[in-house]
């Protein structure tokens, strides 16, 4: 096989901005497996061109132009930007290939702009990919492995992608790692909830933690795991094994079970910064957080002690919510949130609307089966852009006000002011500050400005009921400044739905039965 040029762009971010927030953090938002597949190729001898776009790159000059392969990943809300991406260079005959979890969710809408859509993805699928290599120019070929991976390459041999995009980041300096797979738990809106959970090696692990320490300022380990520390000592072991306790910073997602005050004090010790347990209901998904039949108030005290305490040991806690799930009805939910922040002051919450992502989930399937559905364009799909989902127990504009009236109070100066005295670590209490002035007071707006849209504009009222399918005019005018100067590259077949709407038949996105890549399960 001759040698290929081959680009692999990790796109972070959807359109250029200015943004100081996004200049500060965007640079760590980035992906695991571009940096996988881009070792797994250069080991095949090909020349490799990995770049990640946050948003203050030219696009236009982020890959050569002169290339033979192009390997985009991204997450849905950023959709659009690698369509546009994928058809400016097969303009110009090159192969363009999908993966990461829009490839997951919507394959079969992607592969009509890809020419390879790729689901789980291992070193045999890559070596299928090359040995094939062809133009699919009117469906694009799906790729996927059985099972998750067994093994990923080690730190060592990522770490010069790795470096590219620490030279990008200015306060903060992080590094993507990840110790299993799968998830213990079953919450039906999750990915991973029906894949078995699986460590990786322990010895693999522990040899990249070394190979960080040995660095003159090592980064903070951003530990990419669905759910952290699910066997709690083992990992605890394979960290303090690795080198002197302290010398490198970890953060991780992670389930409230796991932070009682044994594991927190081992925690600080291991110097983990950052924790960022999901409570995503206060009427659901009570095993993650070892709540038992607690609900409502009584779950809001328990978790706001629990959360607490963890800030005692944790420098910087977030937790994550999800709202509009079939389990919340009334102002209950809202107001049982509004008390969590009273009672937990130094906590970041964040807000995050119920979204169907394709194929992704049993709860995706479950809403697309009973038709609850929308057709909405992807950018909007970020958790708080829109909503997708017809609700259970809502009407919509009474579930927008709810929602703006939440952020509001969230981030008045009196809430923002006990979460900085709260929060006694310089570099928390400085990054929850700029988090709530720049990215947190505009969120009521938002949820404000759908709802005015709701109650003034009868096609937005027609198109969530399912009256109609094509999109009101907001859309489109909004897509294109979401979009940004790539807009006017977008793919005439997304234009047309963009602008004119698509038949209630054979739409990919909302086809249950276009389950391209069935949802896996590692044999335990």
């Amino acid at each position: 096989m001759k040698t290929l040029k081959i680009g692999i762009i990790d796109l972070v971010a959807r359109q250029p901005t200015k943004s100081i927030y996004a200049r500060l953090v965007n640079p760590n938002y980035t992906s695991l497996m571009p940096q996988v597949i881009a070792v797994w190729l250069e080991k095949l001898g090909h020349e490799i061109h990995y770049v990640t776009y946050t948003g203050f790159e030219d696009l236009h000059r982020l890959v050569p132009q002169e290339i033979d392969l192009l390997f985009i990943s991204t997450f849905t809300q950023n959709a659009y930007t690698a369509y546009a991406i994928s058809n400016l260079f097969r303009q110009k005959g090159v192969i363009t290939v999908l993966g990461g979890p829009h490839a997951r969710a919507f394959a079969q809408d992607a592969r009509s702009y890809f020419d390879y859509v790729l689901g789980l993805t291992d070193e045999k699928v890559i070596r299928d990919l090359l040995e094939d290599l062809s133009p699919y120019p009117e469906e694009g070929r799906l790729m996927s492995a059985p099972r998750q991976l067994e093994e990923i390459p080690t730190l060592q041999e990522r770490w010069k992608f790795i470096q590219k995009n620490l030279e990008k980041t200015r306060l903060i300096h992080v590094v993507p790692m990840i110790g299993s797979l799968g998830c213990p738990y079953t919450c039906e809106f999750c990915i991973d909830s029906k894949i078995d959970y699986k460590p990786l090696s322990y010895d693999r692990l522990r040899a990249d933690l070394s190979f960080l320490q040995s660095q003159p300022k090592p980064p903070i380990v951003a530990w990419y795991d669905p759910n952290f520390g699910v066997r709690f000592d083992e990992y605890m072991d394979l960290i303090e094994s690795a080198g002197p306790a302290g010398r490198v910073a970890h953060g991780a997602e992670s389930s409230l079970s796991i932070l009682s005050e044994g594991h927190l004090k081992r925690l600080k010790k291991n110097n983990f910064v950052v924790m960022l347990p999901g409570i995503e209901s206060w009427f659901d998904f009570n095993a993650k957080s070892k709540q038992g039949k607690n609900n409502g108030l009584e779950k809001v005290k328990q978790v706001a002690a629990q959360i607490n305490l963890a800030l005692e040991y944790i420098p910087y806690v977030q937790t994550n919510h999800i709202f509009g799930l079939d389990a919340d009805e009334g102002p209950e939910p809202f107001e049982l949130t509004k008390r969590y922040i009273d009672l937990a002051p130094g906590v970041y919450t964040t807000y995050m609307l119920i979204t169907s992502y394709g194929n992704s989930a049993p709860l995706s399937l479950k809403y697309l089966a009973e038709g609850r559905v929308m057709d909405l364009p992807y950018p909007f799909l970020d958790g708080n852009s829109g909503l997708n989902v017809r609700l259970k127990n809502y009407p919509i504009t009474d579930f927008y006000s709810r929602m703006s009236d939440l952020a509001r109070y969230s981030f008045t100066g009196k809430a923002v002011w006990r979460r900085f005295q709260a929060n006694k670590h310089p570099l928390p209490r400085w990054m929850n500050l700029m988090r709530s002035t720049l990215s947190g007071k505009g969120r009521g707006g938002n949820y404000d400005e759908i709802r005015k849209r709701y109650e003034t504009d009868p096609d937005f009222m027609a198109f969530y009921q399912g009256e109609t399918r094509k999109l009101p005019a907001y859309y489109y005018e909004k897509v294109q400044s979401m979009v940004g100067p790539l807009f006017p590259h977008l793919p005439k077949k997304v234009l047309n739905y963009l602008q004119q709407g698509e038949s209630n038949h054979n739409n990919p996105r909302l086809t249950a039965e276009a389950n391209s890549f069935p949802l896996p399960a590692i044999a335990s």
